[in-house]
């Protein structure tokens, strides 16, 4: 008997052993390794206040401010510390409703008992300022500054874009990200995020019972201060900016204004705009979704991300790759046969200069078929693969079919259509120049980007080469500039046929027989080229410009959706833009004021119509 007791002793002190070493592992975990209840415990007598750097201001080329900052205020809650809250005092404190109160302390619980979080965001210092002192009263709350965009004119939203609070996903993809912080969510603002948003820095404070901060912890010790942001200073010209902007009021299109020499944007124009104040503050929710709801898309950039029929502009690329290839010579000349493909009444061109200035369709139809159709195979349909392989590829050169990689998100590539496109479409060995020949006068399943308009005219006026457009400049204190911006970009064609572009463009505005007289300016040798481009509804009004024809300053792109011709509208247009540009005003104030004011887009549902010839 007295083994078996002896066995149950030495379980029994087992038992106790093994409680008492649990109880001392717990009690050490919880004392030296988990800073759970020691955090709690800091909670009670320390705030950690987070100090948002000042984001950076964004300048145009001129150093004319566009944004910059103003001081506004989070109401931060720790849901834990509110005790014996007068919600009713609270709420009428703050201006809020009781179920908006309860609401916001549902949402700040399901985030954190312990951790601070916004109970309210962006509060102006004028309203602050009025409760500020009776803040104390209400425990768990306190208040944190930060920044505010101001854009000083209301222009270039698509361009500068806008801050707005993370999401999940921001938050998961930079840990730099907290729960209530704010990002570049477009524009410029999302592009230069990381030199723009500069350091967070932290501030810990003693608090009172009373919820009052009594003075820094450790005199500051543990305190970091926050490094702003870099200021960036852009391509852009202000005024020009804001005078594109008013041609292109009450219109639905685009403008892009470049200088050749530097693939500088000098004016970068989505219409319809919007005043990049409305998305701002706490009212930047319910201003976008009104912009997202308007069927006019005011949100949508056009000039990079609409890929549009580019239409006789790009007779111009045509021309220049077959002078090249050697499919025709600066002489050759065609009969405008209108049974090939339709076109307006003109002589028929003896040469590229006179087919550029007359525009004429049945010219570009043989020239197409030339550089298709180039006769290496005798099987026509591996000869038109193989030709329109070269097509493709020279293409490419002029920055068709490929993103231009400018220092803005979400641009398009537009479309150039290869072998592979059409085997899938048609089959392969089952499509020839017959098949695609619209392609010649950049309609059939040719689509550019206004961007790559713009730049066309940049390597024209270049004779030859382009510089990526952009828009920054230099950034940061540093003033850091992107070195892939100064990169010469060359076609390879010969610089002589570029000279024959030129010419034959400068035709177009200034000699008889041309189809864009409406953008002429008296001692400024304006070089355009007209497009008519066929879509659905009215044809889309499409130009692209330089000057002056020697050492060139601007090059513009204009389309106007919906509005007809492009002498008659996107024409004038851009000449206005280049006058104020070269001028710095626009001596033609009548001609201004014609096409400022009038509305020629047809309107919105579009609804199809007879197709008129195009120039």
């Amino acid at each position: 008997m007295s083994n078996q007791y002896q066995e149950r002793s030495t379980v029994i002190k087992i038992i106790f052993l093994t409680i008492g070493v649990i109880f001392v592992v717990r009690l050490a975990f919880l004392q030296i390794f988990d800073g759970t209840y020691r955090t709690l415990a800091d909670q009670q007598a320390l705030r950690n206040i987070t100090q948002y750097p000042a984001r950076g201001l964004i300048y145009d080329r001129n150093g004319d401010l566009l944004v910059y900052n103003e001081a506004v205020y989070d109401l931060m809650v720790i849901p834990r510390m509110v005790k014996n809250l007068d919600t009713a005092l609270f709420c009428k404190t703050v201006g809020i409703t009781r179920e908006e109160f309860l609401a916001k302390m549902e949402k700040a619980r399901k985030y954190s008992s312990y951790s601070a979080s916004i109970f309210m965001k962006q509060i102006s210092k004028e309203e602050y300022g009025s409760w500020q002192n009776r803040l104390y009263r209400f425990h768990g709350f306190y208040v944190q500054q930060r920044t505010l965009r101001v854009y000083d004119k209301p222009i270039a939203a698509h361009v500068l874009g806008y801050v707005g609070e993370v999401d999940d996903r921001d938050i998961e993809n930079d840990h730099y990200y907290r729960q209530g912080d704010y990002i570049g969510k477009s524009g410029l603002e999302k592009s230069y995020e990381s030199v723009l948003r500069g350091i967070k820095g932290k501030k810990i404070m003693h608090v009172d019972v009373h919820n009052r901060e009594i003075g820094s912890y450790r005199n500051g010790m543990c305190d970091t201060m926050p490094v702003e942001g870099g200021n960036i200073y852009t391509t852009i010209d202000a005024t020009l900016q804001e005078y594109a902007e008013k041609l292109m009021a009450n219109k639905r299109g685009c403008i892009v204004a470049i200088e050749p020499s530097t693939g500088e944007v000098l004016a970068l124009v989505s219409a319809p705009c919007y005043d990049p104040n409305l998305l701002v503050g706490r009212v930047r929710g319910e201003n976008y979704l009104k912009l997202l709801g308007d069927i006019s898309k005011p949100l949508f950039n056009r000039a990079l991300q609409a890929q549009y029929p580019p239409g006789s502009i790009f007779k111009v690329a045509q021309a220049m790759t077959a002078l090249n290839l050697g499919v025709i010579n600066p002489g050759t000349g065609f009969p405008c046969d209108k049974s090939l493909v339709g076109c307006h009444n003109h002589p028929s061109a003896r040469s590229v200069r006179e087919a550029i200035k007359m525009s004429c369709n049945p010219y570009f139809y043989y020239t197409y078929r030339r550089i298709i159709q180039q006769g290496k195979y005798k099987n026509i349909y591996k000869d038109a693969q193989y030709g329109l392989t070269v097509w493709h590829d020279y293409m490419q050169r002029f920055g068709f079919g490929t993103r231009l990689p400018i220092d803005l998100p979400n641009v398009k590539s537009g479309n150039i259509p290869d072998t592979a496109y059409y085997n899938r479409w048609y089959g392969k060995e089952k499509w020839a120049f017959s098949t695609i020949y619209s392609n010649s006068i950049g309609q059939g399943e040719v689509e550019v980007v206004p961007l790559q308009m713009a730049n066309l005219a940049c390597i024209v006026a270049n004779r030859g080469y382009y510089y990526t457009p952009h828009l920054v400049r230099y950034y940061g204190p540093d003033s850091t500039r992107n070195a892939e911006f100064y990169e010469r970009h060359d076609t390879g064609i010969k610089p002589e046929y570029f000279e024959i572009a030129a010419n034959g463009m400068y035709d177009v505005v200034h000699a008889p027989g041309g189809t864009a007289h409406r953008a002429n300016i008296t001692d400024i040798d304006v070089c355009g080229k007209t497009g008519t481009a066929q879509n659905i509804g009215v044809d889309h009004s499409v130009f692209i410009s330089f000057a002056p024809k020697d050492n060139p300053r601007i090059a513009v792109a204009v389309y106007v959706e919906n509005a007809g011709a492009g002498g008659t509208w996107a024409a004038p247009i851009a000449s206005l833009v280049i006058e104020k540009y070269i001028r710095g005003e626009v001596t033609r104030t009548d001609f201004e004021r014609n096409y400022r004011e009038t509305n020629p887009c047809q309107k919105l549902p579009l609804k199809r119509v007879p197709k008129k010839k195009k120039k």
